[in-house]
């Protein structure tokens, strides 16, 4: 498996779905239209996959209505859900190589990412969800005596998915394993540019045991599939991750439609706090540079602002370019390589955009800035740093979604708090201070769905992930996950 030339000709023979998965057979879109799927490391066609519209969109909403009405998979005590779930979990691990190179080639992340974190951490939500169903209680009111009222958790329905390019296989696990856990039916609308792990995901789920028709993927593109999704007024709850502007269309097709509930997971502009009573700045610099660069910098909570006290920030600044040095992008299929391609021509080009704006603004570029070359595609984009970024230029405002770093120092603790919170986004923030007061006081202060503590982007299934304000208000991970997907439901006996 760390073996270049095993995953290129792994990749020689790999096989891409180039249709729609409904009611457990592949679905051509009626109107014969495809879009087209390229392999951005090398800019070579992959597949020309099925456009889904409305006509395919309804039937897998019929389909998983059906299932849910009338199929065993909501009406399964829960060690038998339990059973199907581990059993999908168990298929990942074992298709752990496919399933890498699908995303890989697809998205252009380094396949040892994808092998080494992506793919078991799928497998390990999935499993995590699984082993939760027989461990969780309902409740009984405390009524007077001849009364009976319980509180109980019961699955919504038929649940739609549309989860992004840059974590194809984990985003759709993170929504799928506790939709599917609860009993619910699912419809599954992977981004365009990355919808292979996620066809073949729910092959591996219906040799799992999950019955036709539980499990969904409609292919297709985002204004066409998505926006079906979004206005069908037979879907129960929408769970969303990618972007605001889209998040917002969501909200306007639940209201155009059935006021279905829509959970939203947007974008960040996470900031990064540094300050001079950080006794070990050199894991600072390392982990500000994994914050920023670690799969293309394509991450919604990447760490892209970095604040850092007056007194160190040259300091600091110095370590930081000597750890970019660490993330120059290379083939994806090369294990060596830790940064792979932009995901597409379009998000590489808007990323130089963001470059060469904030150059012609006055920041200071040290480090990076460069479109690279290599096996004839130009979306790899160098590990880039600016200082004397202000906090009112688009660098520090905007979510640039690629390898780029704003840093801007600053002097007191209230100053950062306020840059850090001066942003229309609040998924994620870092802290890094060996003075416990201050880390507890800071990390109270800030605006942010996880406040990480002399770390970067802390994370793990135990935890609910997602933020506030433009980054949304739906949470993923953890068993409060359960909420997007259950209602409550009291049952009132008046007993003789």
């Amino acid at each position: 498996m760390t073996d270049f030339k095993h995953w290129q000709q792994r990749a020689e023979h790999q096989r891409f779905i180039d249709k729609a998965l409904i009611a457990g057979s592949p679905h051509q879109a009626r109107t014969g239209e495809t879009f087209t799927v390229v392999n951005p490391a090398t800019n070579a066609v992959l597949a020309n996959v099925a456009a889904c519209s409305d006509a395919e969109v309804d039937q897998a909403v019929r389909v998983a209505r059906q299932s849910f009405a009338s199929g065993p998979w909501p009406h399964m005590q829960p060690k038998e859900r339990k059973a199907v779930l581990l059993r999908l979990s168990e298929l990942i691990l074992a298709h752990r190589e496919e399933l890498a190179l699908l995303d890989s080639l697809s998205m252009g992340k380094p396949v040892m990412d994808a092998y080494g974190i992506d793919v078991p951490g799928a497998a390990h939500v999935f499993a995590w969800y699984a082993e939760s169903l027989d461990k969780l209680y309902d409740q009984v009111a405390p009524t007077g005596p001849g009364m009976l009222a319980t509180i109980t958790r019961v699955p919504l329905g038929v649940i739609a998915a549309v989860v992004p390019w840059n974590f194809p296989l984990d985003m759709a696990a993170w929504k799928l394993a506790p939709a599917l856990a609860a009993g619910n039916s699912v419809i599954l609308k992977p981004a365009e540019q990355s919808p292979f792990s996620a066809l073949r995901l729910a092959e591996l789920a219906l040799e799992a045991g999950v019955p036709e028709g539980v499990f969904n993927v409609v292919t297709g593109l985002g204004e066409q599939a998505g926006r079906a999704l979004g206005l069908h007024p037979d879907v129960d709850a929408l769970a969303f991750t990618g972007s605001t502007q889209v998040g917002k269309y969501f909200m306007q097709y639940a209201a155009q439609s059935n006021l279905k509930q829509v959970w939203l997971e947007c974008g960040g502009k996470s900031p990064n706090l540094v300050f001079a009573d950080c006794q070990d700045l050199d894991l600072a610099a390392e982990k500000a540079a994994f914050g920023i660069f670690f799969n293309q910098g394509e991450v919604c909570s990447a760490n892209s602002r970095l604040l850092v006290q007056r007194s160190i920030h040259d300091e600091f600044v110095e370590r930081l370019v000597e750890q970019a040095r660490h993330w120059q992008p290379g083939d994806p299929l090369n294990p060596a390589s830790r940064a792979g391609a932009i995901v597409d021509a379009t998000q590489t080009a808007r990323v130089m955009e963001y470059i060469s704006e904030a150059s012609a603004s006055g920041a200071r570029l040290v480090a990076g800035g460069n479109q690279v070359v290599i096996n004839g595609s130009n979306n790899f984009i160098q590990p880039t740093l600016f200082t004397h970024v202000s906090p009112d230029m688009r660098l520090s405002r905007e979510e640039v979604f690629g390898p780029v770093l704003a840093i801007t120092p600053f002097d007191t603790e209230d100053e950062a708090v306020q840059m850090a919170n001066n942003s229309v986004y609040g998924l994620a923030a870092s802290v890094w201070s060996d003075d416990l007061h201050r880390a507890h006081r800071v990390a109270g202060r800030l605006n942010a769905g996880t406040v990480s503590v002399n770390t970067v982007d802390a994370l793990d299934v135990t935890v609910p992930f997602g933020g506030g304000k433009q980054s949304g208000f739906g949470r993923d991970l953890s068993l409060h996950s359960f909420d997007k997907y259950t209602q409550l439901k009291t049952t009132w006996f008046q007993l003789r």
